[in-house]
């Protein structure tokens, strides 16, 4: 009985794994030239983190930690590349997909402090390289964040239709049997 269970379980998942884009649901084709996109982006945004010269910035009275967050940029933007290129291969992995939404999110964050401090200790131009090169990839991050999104809202749909599936199997299974005939009338 709970190997029946069992079986309908993995023959809903298994069919909920097909690689059937639903309604809204960007294809993971498409989805995968936008990591691929953010990867480049994310790569090119490393040698304009490295003009920024962070030690004349703390000679001119800059805190210490903008060191450090240059080098976590750094560090963020070269793992956000790698993440986005491996992704792009497998796009339907939401929890990667998350964590690399998070990884750009906390690398925005970053930029704009060193943009900040970019503007006030080493110049305008130097602020808007970091700006601009970060906005590059605007568009695919937002792409991104949209496939997300309704990758999560699918994945919830897949779950209960697997779950009322079970639910019915689990049912039948447990619904008393009916009583054998002989097929002689008495």
């Amino acid at each position: 009985m709970r190997l029946t269970l069992l079986l309908f379980a993995a023959a809903a998942l298994v069919h909920s794994q097909t690689p059937v884009p639903a309604a809204g649901l960007e294809p993971s084709w498409d989805i995968a030239v936008a990591l691929e996109e953010i990867g480049g982006n994310a790569a090119r945004l490393v040698p304009v983190l490295d003009r920024l010269d962070v030690k004349n910035w703390v000679a001119q009275g800059a805190s210490d930690t903008f060191a450090a967050q240059l080098q976590s940029a750094r560090d963020q933007a070269r793992a956000a590349s790698d993440d986005a290129k491996a992704l792009a291969k497998s796009p339907e992995r939401l929890s990667a997909e998350l964590e690399l939404f998070f990884r750009l999110d906390a690398l925005e964050r970053m930029l704009g402090s060193l943009e900040e401090g970019a503007r006030k200790y080493q110049g305008a131009q130097f602020a808007q390289a970091v700006g601009a090169a970060f906005a590059e990839g605007g568009a695919n991050r937002e792409r991104l964040r949209r496939y997300i999104v309704n990758l999560a809202a699918e994945r919830e749909r897949q779950f209960a239709v697997m779950d009322k599936e079970a639910q019915r199997c689990r049912d039948t299974l447990m619904a008393p049997a009916a009583p054998k005939t002989t097929g002689r009338k008495k």
